[in-house]
């Protein structure tokens, strides 16, 4: 009995230990081409286009920038009406508080904005054809009607985003000349 406890028994490893060893090697395998990105054999690179090809074309990067600005500004606006229904505007023709006009401090005579009233989201496009608003604190004053549309005429003021009109689709999707929203009674 003592000679057969001396003998050293050979251990046969268990399946789990080559399990391991199969699977550490796969995921070697895999784990190589795993590092190429996906989106790189999805999506891949536009082709490259002879010189010749861009010949005609204006690569000027700061000319890109611009075309891609947005103008837009924030702030508070306020309307005005009968006081000055008749006078005379910036832009020489006499001013009407049924017409979708308005009047601001830079933008060229002629442009046309579109205004959103940040309390409720009602938009409406209006045509720059004044200067001022006369207080600081305001960043356009409106036509009674614009400012009806919008929904603040009993308000006096109201917070406003200004966008410019000036794409081409944009003006495109207008019907003007602009109908008045409301007489005034």
């Amino acid at each position: 009995m003592n000679a057969i406890a001396t003998v050293k028994s050979r251990r046969i490893p268990k399946l789990s230990t080559y399990a391991g060893v199969v699977l550490a090697a796969m995921l070697g395998l895999f784990g190589m081409k795993a590092a190429t990105p996906a989106a790189a054999t999805l999506n891949p690179q536009p082709p490259v286009l002879p010189d010749d090809h861009n010949a005609g074309k204006k690569t000027d990067a700061k000319a890109d920038v611009e075309k891609k600005r947005h103008w837009y500004q924030i702030g508070r606006a306020s309307w005005y009406g009968d006081d000055f229904q008749g006078q005379k505007t910036a832009s020489g023709e006499d001013f009407d508080e049924n017409q979708l006009t308005c009047a601001h401090r830079s933008l060229p005579l002629g442009s046309l904005i579109r205004v959103t009233n940040l309390r409720n989201h009602k938009t409406v496009v209006v045509r720059v054809n004044d200067r001022g608003p006369m207080p600081e604190s305001r960043v356009i004053d409106l036509s009674y009607a614009a400012a009806r549309f919008l929904g603040f005429s009993s308000r006096g003021t109201a917070p406003v985003r200004l966008d410019l009109v000036n794409s081409k689709t944009e003006l495109a999707q207008l019907s003007y000349p602009l109908t008045p929203a409301a007489v005034k009674p």
